[in-house]
C-alpha cells in the first residue's frame, strides 16, 4: 500500500476510507461538553464622545453655533462664505462644486455670493477634559486631577499602601 502513494508526507491519504460528505464534517471535532456561555454577554465597545461644529477652513478654529458667515474668522480673519467653507465644494468635481453652478468662482478662499452656500459641518472627537486620569481612566468623584508629574506618581504611590 506504501508504494502506491503519490507523496510520502505523513497526513496524505492516510485512512482508506472514503470522505462522508462535506468539508465541514470531516473537520476536527472537541470531545466532551460545551464550554458554558459567558451569562454576563458581550462586552460593550466604549462609545467615544463626539462634537458636531464648524471650523474655520484656514485655521481650524471651531465656531459657535448660529455663527454669522457673512462675516470672516475671530482668528485668523479669513473670509467664511467662500468654497473652502462649503459643504458643496469637491476638488475632483466640474467647476469644484457638487451642485450645477453656472460658472466656475476662481478664487475659493475669497468671499463669494453663492446661494448654494452651506457650512461646512465637521464632527470630531470630544477633546474636552471630562473626568479623566492620565492615563484616560475613569477618575473617582472629587478626586483633583495631578497638576505634574510628582503628584501623579505619589497618587500611584498611594494606591499600594497598606
Amino acid at each position: 500500500m506504501d508504494g502506491d502513494r503519490k507523496y510520502k508526507q505523513r497526513g496524505y491519504m492516510d485512512t482508506d476510507a472514503p470522505s462522508t460528505g462535506t468539508p465541514r464534517e470531516d473537520r476536527f471535532r472537541p470531545k466532551g461538553p460545551r464550554p458554558p456561555i459567558d451569562i454576563t454577554g458581550p462586552r460593550l465597545p466604549r462609545m467615544v464622545e463626539t462634537v458636531t461644529a464648524s471650523r474655520c477652513y484656514n485655521c481650524a478654529t471651531p465656531l459657535p453655533p448660529g455663527f454669522d458667515f457673512e462675516s470672516e474668522c475671530p482668528k485668523c480673519k479669513a473670509a467664511l462664505h467662500c468654497c473652502k467653507q462649503c459643504t458643496f465644494f469637491e476638488p475632483s468635481t466640474r467647476f469644484q462644486c457638487t451642485k450645477p453652478i453656472p460658472e466656475r468662482i476662481a478664487y475659493k478662499d475669497k468671499a463669494n455670493e453663492c446661494t448654494f452656500f452651506r457650512a461646512r459641518v465637521t464632527v470630531a472627537r470630544d477633546a474636552a477634559p471630562s473626568a479623566r486620569g492620565l492615563a484616560g481612566a475613569p477618575m473617582a468623584a472629587g478626586t483633583p486631577a495631578p497638576k505634574n508629574v510628582d503628584d501623579a506618581r505619589a497618587a500611584f504611590d498611594n494606591l499600594f499602601k497598606k
